[in-house]
This record gives C-alpha cells, structure tokens and sequence, in this order.
C-alpha cells in the first residue's frame, strides 16, 4: 500500500517492514529484554515518547494563520470530533451484539480514529489499548491516505449545487504576533481546562512557537526534518512489532478497520452538517459546507479536498485558505478529545 499505492508511504513502509521481522520466527527481533523491535517500542511508544516528539514536528510544520484570519473556523474543527465521540457510542453499543466484547478503554483508542491524526490513534492506543496499536495506527493512516477518495461522495451527498458554490469572504492579514501569541493562548487554555491534554498539545505549541517566533531557524528546521524522520521511521518500527500474528489476524482487526472507517466518515459528515448549522445562525455571512469536512486531522489533504469540490462546482470559487483554518482547528481538536 505504501509503495505501489502511495498511502502515507512516511509510516506504512516502516510499520510493514517492522511487521515482517516480527513474525520471523528464531530471530527474536521483538522479544525482551535486546529484541532491536522491542527496544524500539518499549524505550519509544510504551512511555508515549515517539508521538510527542512527532507532534513537536507537526507544530512546526503548522500555520495558525488561517484560522485566526477566520476564527468562526474552530467550530468546524470542534464538530468534526463527533466522529470520535459517535463512534465511542457506537463501539460500547457494540457489545450488545453476540460475539463483541469491547471494554471502554478499546473503545477509546478505537474512536480517536475519527480524529483523522495517526500520532494521537497511537498515542491513546498505547495508553489504553496497546494491543491493539498496530491494527489501529494502519486504519487511522491508511485512512488518511484515502481522504481523497471517502470524502467527497459524502460531501456531494450532504450539499447541494448552490450550496457547493457558495463563496467566502477573503479573510484579513494575520499579524505575526497574533501568531506568536497562539501557541502560548492555546496552552494556557489547556493547562486550566484539560490537562490530561496537555503533552500533546504542549509539545505541539513548543514546535509551533519556535517556528512562529522566527528567531530559531536551525532548531525549526531540525524539528521538521531531522526530528520529525527519525522519530517517524522509529515510530513505524515500533506499531509493525504490535502486528505479530497472534495479535493482528484476527475478526477483531477487521472490526477495527469498519469502525475506524465510520469514524472518519461521522467526523467528515459533522463537520459538514454543522457549517450547514452555522449558515441557518449566521445567514448574512455564510461557509461554504465543503469546508466542514476539512475539520479532520488530516492536514492538508482535507483542506486540498474542500477546495477541490469547490473549484468543480465554480472555477472561481477558491477554498483553500477558509479550508485550512478548518483543517488546523482539527489538529487541536483532536488533540483536546484525546485529552
């Protein structure tokens, strides 16, 4: 899948390599205490470090203009974690049904798919459900990777012509110390309400800060590359080692992959439905409804997707910043419903 098909190649190529020397049998590359699979997850994934340092990546990679230009955006970004919170309920409903049996825990990790963010479905998988890591980080980036292809139907679906062709305001210059200040904003907001958040989002803000603030270069351009690949092939290696035989192929990892696939397409589905909300309460300023499904994780493919259908129902019709603003509110959403 990640070569032939280039599905997130960054992490499926690792996590199948990883996969492969696990199941070897003699060679002991995930068995403790010198296993190099097992040192990798034990020493990376098991005390959470390898996300953290990943989402330190993806802080610095991220611009919060857009969506301080539009701030209404982090409402999309907030109703594209029904996803996550539908799912939950789903997955507990589950059990009713012979032959499922998920704790709360399971059904927690199996939710956060929704998010559409592969770095928090394996930082709450292994806290809450390490056995279920590997089945669970290849839904969640597997799915990632075919935002262009499970989006679109259920946006059509939602929308109508006129609604598609609506367009946006173009949003205001964003001055660079509102953009200094953001991380710094969002961290104080999460330390007072949602602590239990604060490693993602702390680690995010620091990478953030220190890309905004202008006057660390070197250290940005580590922490976009150096970092963010070591800590993505380590990463990688890690989940393959949770995808041993016994483990993976089972009726379970199947049921994993159906409810990640409903995750992602409740979160698409909310974030739309709720701009359509948006527009009934502010009928003088409306958003286009494509950008609502932009209030995933996925950042920016689902940004790229909202303003794709635009351009096809009117060529003029340009989406992308308003998307984005969308698309970053996802993140910290994500974030504050792993949290």
């Amino acid at each position: 899948l990640g070569v032939a098909k280039d599905f997130e190649p960054m992490l499926l190529v690792p996590i199948g390599f990883g996969t492969l020397l696990v199941n070897v049998p003699f060679a002991g590359m995930g068995e403790p205490p010198h296993g190099l699979l097992y040192m990798i997850f034990e020493y990376g994934l098991n005390n959470e470090l390898l996300p953290l340092l990943i989402f330190i990546g993806i802080g610095s990679l991220s611009d919060f203009g857009p969506l301080l230009a539009n701030p209404r955006m982090a409402i999309l970004g907030a109703a594209a974690q029904f996803g996550v919170f539908g799912t939950l309920l789903g997955v507990m409903a589950l059990n009713l049904l012979p032959g499922f049996d998920y704790n709360l825990m399971e059904a927690c990790a199996i939710a956060i798919i929704g998010g559409a963010d592969g770095p928090t479905s394996i930082y709450v998988s292994s806290l809450f459900a390490p056995h279920l890591m590997g089945s669970i980080a290849v839904a969640a980036y597997s799915y990632m990777a075919l935002v262009p292809l499970i989006q679109p139907p259920i946006m059509r679906a939602l929308t109508t012509e006129a609604e598609r062709k609506i367009k946006m305001h173009q949003v205001r210059p964003v001055h660079k110390m509102e953009k200094v200040l953001f991380p710094l904003f969002v961290t104080g907001l999460v330390i007072f309400i949602l602590p239990s958040a604060l490693p993602l989002m702390g680690s995010f803000a620091f990478g953030n800060f220190v890309k905004e603030s202008g006057c660390l270069d070197r250290l940005t351009k580590t922490m976009q590359n150096e970092l963010m690949n070591l800590a993505t092939i380590f990463l990688g290696l890690g989940v393959g080692m949770q995808m041993s035989a016994d483990k993976f192929l089972n009726l379970e990892t199947l049921g994993i992959l159906l409810l990640g696939m409903l995750a992602f397409s409740l979160g698409t589905a909310g974030g739309v439905i709720f701009a359509k909300i948006m527009n009934v309460v502010w009928p003088k300023n409306p958003v286009n409804p494509l950008i609502g499904s932009a209030g995933v994780s996925a950042f920016p493919m689902a940004a790229r997707v909202s303003n794709k259908l635009g351009l096809e129902a009117d060529p003029h019709n340009f989406l992308l910043m308003h998307a984005l603003g969308a698309n970053v509110a996802g993140q910290i959403g994500s974030v504050v419903a792993a949290g």
